[in-house]
């Protein structure tokens, strides 16, 4: 499927991406992992994960890239592992990463 309309619409440094949403259940609590394809502007990857809670993204450690929709969720979900949900978030006092 492509996107309507033309990319040269776009204002010089927009990013256009189209979003595949998958539901994380932790804990009984549910966050977004957002995919982001890029169609037009300059993302981390071709493909980035974004872990959310709808109007709070996740710290840039937590975001996942790859080659692919799978690549980049699986990087994501490698990333927040060891993660309760809280940790993932940005906070006034960030948390200590957890020793492995």
């Amino acid at each position: 499927m492509k996107a309507t309309g033309s990319m040269t619409n776009l204002m010089e440094k927009d990013i256009l991406t189209r979003v595949t949403r998958y539901n994380l259940i932790r804990n009984h609590r549910m966050i977004y992992i957002d995919v982001h394809e890029s169609l037009a502007g300059q993302l981390a990857g071709k493909f980035v994960a974004v872990p959310n809670l709808i109007n709070i993204i996740a710290r840039q450690e937590f975001q996942g890239v790859g080659e692919t929709d799978a690549e980049a969720l699986e990087d994501c979900l490698l990333k927040i592992k060891n993660y309760d949900i809280e940790d993932i978030f940005p906070t006034s006092n960030p948390p200590a990463p957890e020793k492995t």
